[in-house]
């Protein structure tokens, strides 16, 4: 277990994982941002990446399971990104339409935002969210951040929008020492 939360918890994906990732990323509505659900091989590739990434970076988009049942619901964790002439740390989520408005994409954010600033000494952590996704600009605000810029990122040969959305590590005006980060759940 990476992360846990008052209702969730967040570890690294595995193999077994693909079927409920498959429920994800291979659901055409909530993978509208992406232009569509992805193919078998799609999802292996997205899994295979966040592997690897864990490998790389030690963190990558990890599961989200509800501690209720222990069900994967969806996946929530840190990314680097590439945005305009540089790589930025991320926050990225995506659940099961099931499990949309409940509050659990922010709880998980919340807790991958506090884990960048405490874990990862990060000054900055971000959100790019594509312009016509709506519900993730509110966990976005919700997890504190404001929108930076903007970028156009091509994918599936579209031109899509995107905005960063973007929180910045606070620190004490006095003595220039961090600011510990409270629980934000």
């Amino acid at each position: 277990m990476i992360l846990e939360t008052e209702r969730l918890y967040l570890r690294e994906m595995t193999q077994s994982d693909y079927p409920s990732l498959c429920k994800i990323l291979q659901d055409e509505q909530a993978m509208y941002a992406y232009e569509g659900a992805f193919s078998d091989a799609e999802v292996q590739e997205w899994l295979d990446r966040q592997i690897s990434r864990y490998r790389k970076w030690g963190f990558g988009l990890w599961a989200v399971v509800l501690k209720e049942t222990g069900e994967m619901i969806g996946q929530c964790g840190l990314t680097m990104q590439p945005w305009k002439d540089r790589e930025v740390l991320e926050i990225g989520y995506l659940f099961q339409r099931a499990f949309w408005h409940r509050g659990y994409a922010t709880e998980a954010a919340k807790a991958c935002r506090e884990y960048a600033f405490q874990k990862l000494n990060a000054e900055e952590v971000c959100s790019i969210i594509r312009d016509t996704n709506t519900a993730s600009q509110r966990v976005a605000a919700r997890n504190g951040m404001t929108a930076a810029d903007t970028w156009i990122k091509r994918f599936r040969g579209v031109d899509m929008p995107h905005d960063r959305y973007v929180a910045v590590r606070k620190r004490q005006k006095a003595s220039g020492s961090e600011t510990p980060i409270q629980n934000l759940l």
